[in-house]
């Protein structure tokens, strides 16, 4: 017998959406959606494909997903082709099997159940699908949140569907996410000779006392939610065309931060400043915010879930926030309770990408369960 889930699955990883294409996979989400009487709002902008889909007036819960994957890599590194779906030893190998066409399908099958058993329901249920997650997710997510609050739109509950198991099926969720600020520090001196360095002012013998200072900073302990603040340095570049007799004129540091609620922007950007003042540096420096952390602390959906997980795994999850961001710090702008429930994240973003059949299968019942729970306790 086969297995609608697994079907849906298989027909979308089939399609090489490397982010930010979508190469057709919402046209055949939304065809779906459309025929269990969901309202569809096409956001697109560019090479970037949205969807914004609703059925039902009320309180409203939302599912949240995307249909890019980020690329296979070497052919020769996969068991099976990376866009042909195969089912191998109970498992479904494929790109974005468990990144998120995977969860993806497993929304559709749950949605698309308890529209028919329930056709009359209250509250709202909505879906946000973007094709802009793996890259550089400006005009994906973040765009549609932004047309909602225009629109004066609201979501109540949302379930993030990234893979946030670790080892099985419902043994972590992520209640929040840690926020991501991106540092490029230019660091300038005086061009010379080699063998003249009093003739000239090195950036890199500069720098280094600066760096190992940043690096040695106790930004914060950390909290019930959120781990201490981490900073790693990514890149060091000086040099000029790969001589070996010149003093360079520049260095170019960049590093990343993810922090928590403790240590705020401002921050972060006085300690660097005051440290970058204090070791008498010539710089410049670029800051990029990629998301702001967030956090849902408790409420009715993080113990509807727990609830489900518990009733149909028999576990009781983790709440995490570890990890890189999500789409999640888009959503959390609307004031909305999030979290994150997918699929075991053992082989993201790697070779032979794949997920258990029977895991693809729990997790639309379980969110079939989320639904019935939040919707029609109303």
């Amino acid at each position: 017998m086969t297995c609608p889930i697994t079907n849906l699955a298989k027909q979308l990883i089939s399609i090489p959406s490397i982010s930010p294409m979508d190469l057709g996979c919402q046209k055949i989400i939304s065809d779906r959606l459309i025929n269990s009487g969901f309202s569809i709002e096409y956001m697109n902008y560019g090479s970037t494909n949205n969807i914004w889909a609703y059925r039902g007036k009320g309180t409203t819960l939302a599912f949240s997903g995307h249909t890019d994957v980020v690329p296979s890599g070497k052919y020769e590194n996969w068991k099976f082709p990376p866009f042909v779906p195969t089912i191998y030893n109970g498992y479904l190998f494929g790109r974005g099997s468990a990144d998120m066409k995977g969860a993806i399908a497993a929304m559709i099958i749950a949605i698309e159940q308890f529209v028919k058993q329930y056709p009359n329901h209250i509250g709202r249920l909505a879906i946000l699908i973007t094709s802009d997650e793996e890259a550089k997710a400006i005009h994906g997510t973040k765009k549609i949140v932004e047309n909602l609050i225009k629109n004066k739109e609201t979501i109540d509950y949302c379930v993030v569907g990234e893979p946030s198991s670790v080892k099985s099926l419902g043994d972590v969720i992520k209640n929040g996410r840690r926020g991501s600020l991106t540092a490029h520090l230019s660091i300038y001196g005086k061009q010379g000779h080699i063998a003249y360095p009093h003739l000239a002012d090195n950036p890199i013998h500069n720098v280094l006392s600066f760096l190992v200072r940043l690096i040695s900073i106790n930004w914060d302990p950390g909290d019930a939610f959120f781990p201490p603040t981490s900073l790693q340095i990514y890149k060091i570049q000086s040099g000029i065309n790969n001589s070996n007799n010149i003093i360079p004129d520049r260095l170019l540091v960049k590093f990343n931060l993810r922090f928590g609620s403790l240590t705020t922007i401002d921050i972060i950007k006085s300690r660097v400043q005051s440290l970058l003042i204090d070791c008498n540096l010539k710089y410049s420096i670029k800051w990029k915010l990629s998301g702001k952390p967030f956090i849902t602390k408790s409420g009715l959906l993080i113990s509807v879930v727990q609830n489900v997980i518990q009733d149909v795994c028999g576990i009781t999850p983790k709440l995490l926030t570890t990890g890189g961001t999500s789409d999640g710090r888009f959503i959390a702008e609307l004031g909305s309770q999030i979290l994150e429930l997918g699929l075991v994240n053992k082989t993201i973003h790697q070779s032979n990408e794949c997920v258990k059949i029977s895991d693809l299968k729990l997790l639309s019942y379980i969110y079939k369960c989320i639904i019935e729970k939040l919707l029609l306790a109303n």
